[in-house]
Formats: C-alpha cells, structure tokens, sequence
C-alpha cells in the first residue's frame, strides 16, 4: 500500500476571525489562543505587546520556537533584539526577563509555539507560579468572559 492509498490527518486552519484577540489585563497585551494540545504540552499564542512592557522572569521546561512580526522586544539577559520577521528558538531550560523597548514606535507582534510548563520566578529565583497548556486556555476563557466576547470554537485542539 503506498502513502496516497492510505487515510492521513489533514491540515487544519485558524482564519484571522475564527479566535478573537483579548485584552490580557495583567501584562496589557492582546492577545488570542490558536492552538491548545494537552498530550504534548504545547500551546500556540499570537499577541500585540505595548511598549514598555516586562513579563516577570520565567524559566521553560519545554522550547519555544517565536516569530517576531513587528515591533521589537528583547531578554534582559541577553544583548540581541527580536525584530520584526526575525525568528527565535529558545532549548528548554532556558531562564529570561522579557521586555519591549520603552521607545518602540509600534506595537510588538509575536507568534508563539511553546511546549510544556513555564515556572515564573520571584527575584529570590522561587516559583510563584506555573503557567502551561490548560492554564493558558482557561485564562483565555476567563477573559473572554470577563470582557464580554463569546467563547469561540476555533482554538485547534
């Protein structure tokens, strides 16, 4: 039996009205879900980040592979910029402070694919918190609650 004989998963597709951008109040980005897999940890996030922004430092356990669309953001470890149509890939383990620049001129856009738990950290290096697959979609929910926006059936599952 050749491959074309046999039955094969298909493509699926997230169109641009299909998962609405939410506004998430704690970091003041928007921000939408386009995909959510439980099995392999893995969950897909596209979102516009203001200037000036900073998301406490965190630490993967799984890869993150980024596509920078516009705008500019960066690590405070580090001394590379993400720039618009520029890609970045982080191994798991990897440890950051992320940050937009104060004098952006233009929202940032970030297509994520991250796989498995991200653990944030306080200053003295401790978990606050873990954030991962199912917590990402139930925080998506929550706010597409709070902020009056239907629950949409597009995330790919």
């Amino acid at each position: 039996m050749s491959l074309l004989d046999q039955v094969v998963p298909s493509a699926r597709h997230v169109g641009i009205d299909d998962v609405p951008f939410v506004e998430n109040t704690a970091l003041g980005a928007r921000m939408r879900l386009l995909q959510v897999n439980a099995d392999d940890g893995l969950y897909v996030l596209h979102g516009f980040m203001p200037a000036g922004m900073t998301v406490q430092t965190h630490h993967h356990q799984g890869p993150v592979l980024a596509f920078t669309l516009s705008g500019a953001w960066g690590y405070r470890e580090n001394d590379f910029m993400n720039r618009g149509r520029s890609y970045l890939y982080e191994p798991p383990g990897s440890i950051h402070t992320l940050f937009v620049p104060e004098d952006n001129t233009e929202p940032t856009e970030l297509v994520s694919a991250i796989y498995g738990d991200v653990e944030y950290l306080d200053p003295d290096g401790n978990v606050e918190y873990i954030s991962n697959a199912q917590s990402n979609l139930k925080l998506y929910y929550r706010y597409c609650e709070e902020q009056g926006i239907p629950r949409p059936n597009g995330i790919l599952q």
